[in-house]
């Protein structure tokens, strides 16, 4: 495909919310070739869990897909090759995952395993656009962060964009350093819905794509360069008969 022609696309949480995962890719105009980028945290709230990450490398043929890796990923791999239990993890959405693989067979579970150590920590496309699941800590940009884990663990970097003054421009001398080496800069990990909003939520450079599909809210789906969104049924909805991440 012409790359003139191609539109990027990225995703947020979906946190095993399968069904929200097939609304998003089908209401959006998402057509072969177009480049998909997912910001990571496919597993753990939701019972489709397996399926989300079959439907993922069901995609790879057709789009352009970066798959980043989130921190709920990050904890699911970890117990798969390990095996060793994380109650706080369980508690906050491992069980469901746990849940849903005791019916998976083992060739599917090791193709999972690969598929979850390939996960890329970030991505920056042509347009010098940062994609992470969580954020980052070090001055001098991704490429240069002591600690790998806080890329998808990080939220200071929200958390500086919420403290910013609004009127603060890139020229500003008090600018923060950390989102001048970005054109824009993509994160999920946090939902919005904390805020009140499920709708992305743009501060400054920073795009936060994590809509709260983990709980009570809808999945989301962005054109980068248009800003359009489009969004699944709230999760709940979906899944009516299960808890998700709500407590």
């Amino acid at each position: 495909m012409n790359e003139k022609n191609r539109n990027t696309f990225v995703i947020g949480d979906i946190h095993g919310a399968l069904k929200a995962l097939e609304q998003v890719l089908e209401r959006a105009p998402v057509k072969e070739g177009d480049k998909l980028i997912f910001l990571g945290d496919y597993v753990d709230g939701w019972s489709d869990a397996p399926g989300v990450i079959d439907k993922l490398i069901e995609l790879r043929p057709d789009y352009d897909c970066i798959f980043i890796r989130g921190n709920h990923d990050q904890l699911f791999y970890d117990w798969l090759t390990t095996k060793k239990d994380n109650e706080l993890w369980l508690y906050h959405g491992g069980e469901s995952t746990v849940k849903a693989y005791e019916e998976i067979d083992r060739e599917k579970t090791g193709m999972h395993t690969e598929f979850l150590a390939g996960l890329d920590n970030y991505h920056i496309d042509e347009e010098n656009r940062l994609f992470v699941h969580a954020g980052f800590t070090n001055l001098h940009g991704v490429t240069r962060e002591y600690f790998p884990e806080m890329l998808f663990w990080d939220r200071s970097l929200w958390e500086l964009a919420l403290a910013m003054d609004k009127d603060l421009r890139p020229e500003d001398e008090n600018f923060p350093e950390r989102l001048k080496h970005y054109s824009e800069i993509y994160i999920g990990h946090t939902p919005t819905i904390r805020l009140g909003a499920t709708e992305p939520l743009n501060i400054a450079s920073i795009w936060n794509l994590d809509t709260g599909a983990a709980y009570r809210s809808p999945l989301t789906i962005m054109n980068v360069d248009t800003k359009e969104f489009w969004q699944s049924d709230n999760a709940d909805q979906l899944y009516p008969h299960e808890k998700g991440r709500n407590r």
